[in-house]
């Protein structure tokens, strides 16, 4: 019997870059700022003079100084003092609200703050079994104070503590 030889393919399936060639190429990204975040948008350019010195004065506060170069504490203080002005004007540009508008909203402030201070007083009247605490703390992962404000926030009921802990990270 005569052996048959294999079959030779002329075409080989090989894909068109390596690995090292992807490497090269996400290392050749440039690296973003620690202060730049993914959809960011551009600010606005300033129209005016004193809107471009503003911007110019806000951000030589943010800019970290050359070891080298001499302080210009006059320069940005002029800059920082003329911001303030300018911020202070157009504050007092803004329209005044009304005063029954202030009154209702003084109002309501006042009633949340009643009820968060009648919220705070029934929590520190629920008391808590430390081993629901330390269930909560060793659980989900969090410190004992949080555990036991948690469980306070859940009425001390430990399985509703959790049930609300695991449907609110989803």
């Amino acid at each position: 019997m005569k052996r048959r030889q294999p079959a030779t393919y002329t075409a080989t399936l090989r894909p068109t870059f390596t690995l090292r060639d992807l490497a090269k190429v996400i290392m050749a990204e440039e690296p973003q700022p620690a202060a730049v975040q993914e959809g960011m948008e551009q600010p606005d350019a300033p129209a005016t003079a004193d809107d471009r010195a503003t911007a110019k004065a806000m951000s030589s506060l943010d800019a970290k100084p050359d070891e080298n170069a001499e302080p210009k504490k006059e320069l940005d203080m002029k800059a920082i003092n003329d911001a303030m002005k300018n911020l202070e004007t157009i504050g007092q540009q803004g329209e005044k609200k009304p005063a029954a508008e202030e009154t209702s909203a003084r109002k309501q402030a006042q009633e949340a703050m009643k009820r968060r201070q009648e919220e705070d007083a029934r929590r520190k009247a629920i008391k808590v079994d430390q081993a629901d605490v330390a269930l909560l703390a060793e659980q989900l992962d969090m410190s004992k104070p949080k555990a036991t404000d948690f469980l306070k926030s859940h009425e001390a009921n430990a399985v509703k503590a959790m049930t609300t802990w695991v449907t609110s990270a989803v």
